[in-house]
């Protein structure tokens, strides 16, 4: 699988690309944010490791231009670890966020997580997938992760995807944000208190619902969120 890392800190660079060779993972390097966000939008990559904080074109401004082309998982690194960042950048369409203070093992944990939950790597326990799901005018593919409401195709970021995907795996059932994170993200989410609830934001945008009375994503207060049929 081909990863790119886009960051200044040459050394860093090397030492995660020697951690992730052996792991089976092709890793390409570039060290600024031109550059990389010209190889980010031409080229295959299974995901994108991205570094906010850069000289002249910095993180953000990568990560806009990806997502103006490409559906591409990104990570983004902080070496600052401030709130706002990570609110932005989620806003913006970052799938995960890791303070610069990392480990190996956690960044090889949320790697994977996130490549499973976009279809790089298949579950250890596979179950016979459905390849569509349908809930009213609202229709899921799990095989192509096409997401389509009445005849608008929605585009929808990996992170976006795989909630949607859980809740209406769930149908009808309240999903907890405890739930929501291990199956999404596969990991602990405490640094992030905020990151399911700004998913589900943007997802219900792009849904169209109303988040006072939604259609098909309903807030259970103090619990987590369900995914109707609308009109029921």
């Amino acid at each position: 699988m081909r990863l790119l890392i886009i960051d200044d800190d040459t050394e860093l660079c090397q030492l995660v690309a020697d951690y992730l060779k052996p792991m089976g993972f092709e890793v390409e390097m570039e060290h600024d944010g031109e550059h990389g966000a010209d190889r980010a939008t031409s080229e295959p990559w299974a995901a994108i490791i991205l570094d906010v904080m850069m000289p002249g074109c910095d993180g953000f401004e990568v990560l806009r231009r990806i997502r103006a082309k490409s559906k591409v998982p990104v990570m983004m690194l902080t070496g600052r670890g401030e709130e706002v960042d990570r609110i932005v950048g989620l806003e913006l369409g970052a799938d995960d966020y890791l303070p610069k203070t990392f480990s190996s093992r956690e960044l090889l944990a949320r790697l994977r997580a996130l490549l499973r939950r976009t279809g790089w790597i298949a579950e250890t326990a596979p179950q016979a997938p459905v390849k569509e799901l349908v809930i009213g005018e609202l229709r899921i593919n799990h095989e192509t992760h096409a997401v389509v409401l009445g005849a608008e195709a929605l585009q929808l970021t990996p992170a976006e995807f795989g909630l949607l995907l859980s809740l209406a795996k769930a149908h009808g059932r309240v999903k907890t944000r405890e739930q929501l994170i291990e199956e999404v993200a596969d990991r602990e989410w405490d640094v992030f208190d905020r990151a399911i609830d700004m998913h589900i934001s943007t997802l219900r945008k792009k849904l169209g619902d109303d988040p006072k009375e939604p259609r098909f994503i309903k807030t259970v207060r103090g619990y987590g969120y369900q995914l109707m049929t609308p009109g029921r």
